[in-house]
């Protein structure tokens, strides 16, 4: 197509019309996915995470400002693949979660350690974010902290 030759007919035709079609990866519906991956086999790993982070969270309510993560912290995701927590949307949490489960099984013991290791850098970010009012008050991130608060906070329900 030859860019100079349009007219402004061309514009409007129905062949060229922009697909405005939003993927929405915040869908309310993927929390439930968090709540799921709560019930099935949960490694006891998290189930300790989970139970300290809730005792925490009801003791606390998290009213001091907790600390970012590290340049290491933020390293050993990266090796991982995974990026910060205030830029992950609910469904990558949820597939990472799902990993971090299998992985907190495994044989290997190096994998394993990490595994744990991620789940408590993603408790240190989630108690950051939670100390932060504005977060919650605005829309400048993704809600993935949403699925891990869930994920957390249902575990400790059905594993007592």
């Amino acid at each position: 197509m030859d860019f100079n030759k349009i007219e402004l007919d061309d514009i409007f035709k129905p062949s060229q019309q922009v697909n405005t079609t939003i993927k929405n990866d915040d869908l309310c519906t993927d929390l439930e996915v968090s709540v799921l991956l709560a019930k099935t086999a949960v490694p006891y790993s998290h189930r300790r995470i989970a139970n300290n982070y809730v005792i925490l969270k009801r003791i606390c309510k998290f009213q001091v400002v907790q600390p970012r993560i590290t340049y290491m912290e933020k390293a050993m995701l990266s090796k991982y693949l995974f990026s910060t927590l205030e830029n992950t949307p609910i469904s990558k949490v949820n597939r990472e979660l799902s990993l971090l489960k299998d992985w907190a099984i495994s044989t290997d013991d190096a994998l394993r350690n990490d595994s744990t290791e991620i789940l408590n850098i993603r408790v240190k970010e989630l108690k950051h974010i939670l100390s932060n009012n504005y977060t919650n008050n605005s829309n400048e991130m993704l809600k993935g902290y949403k699925a891990l608060d869930s994920y957390l906070t249902n575990i400790t329900k059905y594993y007592r």
